[in-house]
Formats: structure tokens, sequence, C-alpha cells
């Protein structure tokens, strides 16, 4: 447990550090004053000043933030948050979960890149399974099953899987030359339909990008599709996890290797872009929703009336947070 206790507060501490340095650079690049750079939260372990800003280490690895001069307040410097046109102030406020979303990005390129990725090509030939008696060979690359055209590993698998003979025809190219062979299907422990292939492994840096942005694209996809099914009544709210569960979560993933803990990194970085951009007081969201409803409605909410509704919100959003934590409690330990 002390090895993922570990593996917990680099996972925060790197997520919140990419999130929080996504404002703080965006906030320096249009020369808005930064008081203060903290990772963490509570009682600051350590502090010191670069400049104008000071940098902080608190306690709790469960947050962190860029306090802005004029930010939650209001202030006559000229380079204050609440003196800049409002497309900068938004640069500003969305950057964090940006930085979410790329981080995302790059972690799954990295573990596409390492652990390869699938291709049409025979990498090996199982003894005593019907394509060794079909005489397909690795290196082999099928180009069709049946009359269905293969263009990926997923079509091979997916093909098979939908043949309900006993037997199937299959085209490959070898040596550069076309090939058809004929294979029996067998159906393994799981019920799947194979003929007894692995697919050889591609390393390669653009697809492995390709990769990486086809893949958060289709998590962030199903993650608005559940927080759509979440406020519509859809959803519950049982199914959330607060620290506690991720720690759990963590501990399980620990377990099965490094690749799978950069995998639930990956998911939890797209989580937090993702939930931070809610139309909700305190988060990012709620502050780009101001910015918005404040740039048509004039003097209407101050500076002041802002600030309380979003300290409402971190209220808010604290109780949720011990909700969470006593249920992870309940679901994930007693």
């Amino acid at each position: 447990m002390g090895l993922t206790i570990i593996y917990a507060i680099i996972i925060f501490c790197l997520l919140i550090f990419v999130h929080e340095f996504g404002h703080f650079a965006v906030a320096k690049a249009v020369d808005i004053r930064v008081n203060e750079f903290s990772l963490g939260m509570g009682p600051a372990l350590l502090h010191f000043s670069k400049g104008e800003t000071q940098y902080s280490f608190r306690i709790l690895p469960i947050g962190g933030y860029v306090k802005m001069e004029g930010e939650d307040e209001d202030s006559d410097d000229p380079r204050a948050f609440n003196r800049k046109p409002s497309w900068q102030r938004g640069l500003v406020v969305v950057a964090g979960s940006v930085m979410n979303l790329f981080t995302t990005v790059v972690i799954i390129m990295i573990i596409a890149l390492v652990v390869g990725l699938t291709t049409n090509i025979v990498g090996e030939v199982s003894p005593g399974y019907p394509a060794e008696e079909a005489g397909i060979l690795p290196g082999d690359q099928i180009l069709k099953i049946n009359d269905t055209k293969i263009e990926d590993w997923n079509s091979v698998t997916t093909t098979l899987a939908e043949n309900t003979e006993d037997q199937a025809t299959i085209l490959v190219e070898r040596n550069g030359k076309p090939l058809t062979l004929i294979s029996n299907v067998t159906t393994d422990d799981t019920g799947r339909r194979i003929i007894g292939i692995t697919s050889k492994m591609e390393h390669s840096f653009i697809k492995s990008i390709k990769v990486g942005f086809v893949s958060t694209w289709l998590w962030t996809k199903e993650m608005i599709n559940y927080l759509v099914l979440l406020f519509t009544g859809g959803g519950s709210v049982h199914d959330l996890v607060g620290p506690v569960g991720i720690v759990s979560i963590i501990n399980e993933q620990a377990k099965m290797g490094i690749l799978y803990i950069a995998n639930l990194t990956a998911l939890i970085s797209l989580n937090l872009g993702i939930v931070n951009l809610l139309p909700f007081p305190a988060l990012d969201g709620g502050r780009l929703m101001f910015l918005g409803i404040r740039q048509f409605s004039g003097k209407i909410i101050t500076d002041e009336i802002e600030a309380k509704i979003h300290f409402a919100g971190i209220l808010l959003l604290f109780g949720l947070m011990i909700y969470l934590v006593v249920q992870d409690v309940d679901r994930f330990i007693i």
C-alpha cells in the first residue's frame, strides 16, 4: 500500500501542476501579475519567491491554485486580472483544462509508442491452431477474410467474430504476391472465434500521435455523454469516486504494471480537464460563464459579488468531496 500512496501522490501532483501551470503560463504571457503559484492545499511545507511571484508547496496534494492580482477582488493595478480584456481572461481560465487534455494525449501517445500498435500483419502463429494447419506464416499481410476487405487488426478480429461458418477464406500477401488460404475457425475459452494468430506490433511515432488524439476524443465523448446522463437523472452520484476511491483504483492498477498506471493517469487528467470546464461556481467553467455574463450585463455583477458566489461554490464542492470520501470509505475500505 505504501507504493500505492507514492503513485497517488505523484499522479495528483503531476496533474495538478500541469493544470495550474496552464493558468500560470498564459497569465504570464498576457502580462497578468501572479502573486502566488501553489501546488497543494493547506499549510505550506515550503515556499520561496522569485520575482513578483511566491511559489508554495503545501501539505495536501489534492489541489493547487494560481493567485492572480485582481482575480477575486477589485484592483487598480493595470496588470490585474480584472483589468485585462475578456478574451485574455478567458484564455487564462481555459488554459488549465487545455493542459490536462494535452497531457492525456501525450500519455496515450507514449503508451502507444511503447506497447506498439496492432497491424493486419501476422506476428505469431500458435502451434496446433487452424492458422498453422492452413499454412499461414508470420509476416503474412491479411488482405481479405471471405468477402471483407481487411485494413487493420480490428477488422481481422471483427470479421472472424462474425463468421458463422466452420471455415474462412483468407487472402494474404506473402513476399509481394497474393495467396489464398482456407482456414478452419475455432472458439477459445471466452467464446471468441479465432484461428490462432497474433498481430505484428508497429512502433510508429506519427501513428502514436494520431492514436493519442483519437483516443482522447473518444474518451471525451464518453465522459460528456455520462455527464449529460448524470445531470438529466440517467446517472447517479453513487457512480462517482473521490480521492479515497481513486487511491483504491490506483492500487488495483499498480498490480498490473506501470502502463496501467499511466493509462489511469491519462483518464484522470481528462476527467480533471472536463469537470473543471463545467459551468459551476469556483470551477474554471464557472469563471468562464461569469466572464460571458459580465461582458453583456456590464457592472450589474461586481467583482465582490462574483467572489462571494465562487466562495459558495467552493463550499458546495467541499461538501461533495466530503460526501464522496465517506462513500468511498464505505465502498472500498469497510
